[in-house]
């Protein structure tokens, strides 16, 4: 098809507003961003953050603040490497769109004409799943089912282990009846690409995607960190201190989750990326049709709207298509993602219909502060003549979080006498983690996970029950032991609200033997 057909095509589909474009002079300017993005930075303490801003398909702004490692004097400048983490799986739908675009794939393929090792718990989910369910977060898996598979992060899992786990991860509803984010079926449409393909994920996507739109900073894959260079690290905030958490090696692993989160992009690359959809140039077009384009911005899964969400923007559609999130803010049409990683945060929004969007990119722990820019950014757009602040925004969040903090206070604990519990010592195995070791070591009774390293802790007493906690600190786990030697060992997280990934209800561990 010729790019002006496609072009007429695009505007027929309303991805591209047939009217004139409006003038720059509506365009949000330095002097009202730089005051909301000032105050964010001061606010919330970040080490680093990168901010962009398209308009009527034009790039407007671009902010640099911080530095790549806090007190190092290394600046954060727009070619500065983040972790884009969730913001990878629209680059995996788009290689997949791609590949069916090239005649490789079907969307309404089943998975396992592509990996017959695929199975599911429910037989007829098996049979029955196609290749854009594994992107719609609509399997019948519980919210982050399996994700102690990916982090944290190092661990021995493989690509090969979570196709095979997933017939043990047991559905919490029924298939394509509801909403619950997961990543493991992203990690299984990397290896339905590169079955598809015939070459890695990671080539394929530099290949597919990198190549064809210049992003020449985005890695994927294994890297040399030196190499590359100008790359951000993950931060924590401790008494008053950005400490660097989870830091690079030098060389860069191919790891388990890329085609879930793995992606590293610069704030220039990101921005490339966003003009891709907003204002798609005719070689763009041709490289990625409108058809594809309408296919992964299609909401296909409805999703739950925050009591928030419907305060803050007037939602009423919010659902997921195919590696985005489609809901409408103020009225105004926004296709957008988030990406959550241990110290890093990146958001990306865009508002179709303006050709207009922004890239935001932080390397903190930053939930919050990525709300709250997010949020005064999009208002910008969508409602201009808004009263509220950055922060009037934060104070909102810092109320909620008060509240919850109170519903979460930790037990009081103290470490468990390894002779109480010597009817527990063992290993243990469950069919899709593999196995753990509960064994003293001294008084205390050390929890050793085989296959994932940094889930080594503690066994703790809190009053008539038993937890573990964890040696790098997150996410302590109740442990419920069964009442004689043939029973299960079953996980629950201490706080409830806890992130998700930390999924300890999907665990059955039963004994194999004691310990050596």
């Amino acid at each position: 098809m010729r790019a002006e057909q496609m072009l007429r095509w695009m505007v027929a589909i309303g991805l591209v507003v047939a009217t004139s474009v409006a003038s720059a002079a509506d365009s949000p300017t330095a002097a009202q961003l730089d005051p909301i993005v000032d105050t964010v930075m001061a606010r919330y303490h970040l080490a680093g953050l990168a901010v962009g801003v398209i308009d009527h398909g034009q790039l407007i702004y671009t902010r640099t603040l911080g530095e790549r490692v806090a007190g190092s004097g290394q600046p954060i400048t727009p070619d500065t490497l983040f972790k884009i983490a969730s913001n990878s799986k629209a680059m995996t739908s788009t290689l997949l769109a791609r590949l069916v675009q090239e005649g490789k794939l079907r969307w309404d393929a089943p998975v396992r004409s592509y990996l017959p090792g695929f199975r599911m718990a429910d037989p007829w989910v098996t049979e029955h799943m196609q290749v854009g369910d594994l992107l719609t977060h609509r399997s019948g898996l519980r919210e982050g089912a399996g994700d102690l598979m990916l982090w944290p992060e190092p661990n021995e899992f493989t690509r090969e282990d979570i196709v095979h786990a997933l017939a043990y991860l047991k559905p919490a509803y029924s298939f394509r009846a509801g909403y619950a984010y997961d990543n493991l079926l992203y990690v299984v449409a990397g290896e339905v690409a590169a079955a598809a393909g015939h070459d890695r994920y990671d080539a394929l996507l530099r290949r597919e995607v990198f190549q064809p739109l210049g992003l020449t900073r985005c890695q994927i894959g294994a890297w040399h960190r030196d190499d590359v260079g100008n790359v951000a690290q993950p931060h924590t905030r401790e008494h008053d201190r950005n400490l660097v958490i989870n830091a690079d090696d030098a060389q860069i692993p191919d790891i388990t989750s890329a085609a879930a989160g793995g992606v590293r992009c610069s704030l220039t690359d990101m921005l490339a990326w966003a003009r891709n959809w907003v204002a798609p140039t005719p070689q763009q077009l041709q490289w990625l049709t409108p058809e594809q384009r309408q296919i992964l911005w299609t909401p296909y899964t409805p999703m739950p709207i925050s009591a928030r969400r419907r305060a803050w923007d007037g939602t009423r559609l919010y659902a997921y298509g195919y590696g985005w999130r489609i809901a409408d803010v103020d009225g105004v049409h926004t296709v957008s993602h988030t990406g959550t990683l241990s110290g890093m945060y990146s958001a990306m929004t865009l508002l179709p219909d303006r050709k207009a969007g922004f890239v935001v990119l932080i390397n903190s722990e930053a939930e919050d502060a990525r709300t709250v820019l997010v949020e005064a950014l999009t208002k910008q757009f969508t409602s201009p003549g808004d009263a509220h602040d950055v922060n009037w925004y934060a104070d909102q969040l810092d109320q909620a979080a008060a509240t919850t903090r109170k519903a979460s206070t930790p037990p009081a604990s103290q470490p468990a006498k390894a002779d109480a519990l010597r009817n527990q010592w063992g290993q243990w195995r469950a069919p899709w983690f593999g196995a753990i070791t509960l064994c003293p070591k001294g008084d205390a009774l050390r929890f050793v996970a085989t296959k994932s390293p940094r889930l080594t802790g503690t066994v703790m007493r809190a009053g008539q029950r038993f937890l573990v906690h964890w040696d790098h600190g997150d996410a302590d786990a109740w442990l419920n032991f069964p009442g004689d030697a043939h029973g299960s060992l079953h996980m629950s997280k201490v706080d409830p609200a806890a992130d998700f990934s930390y999924d300890f209800e999907d665990l059955t561990f039963h004994r194999e033997r004691g310990c050596e």
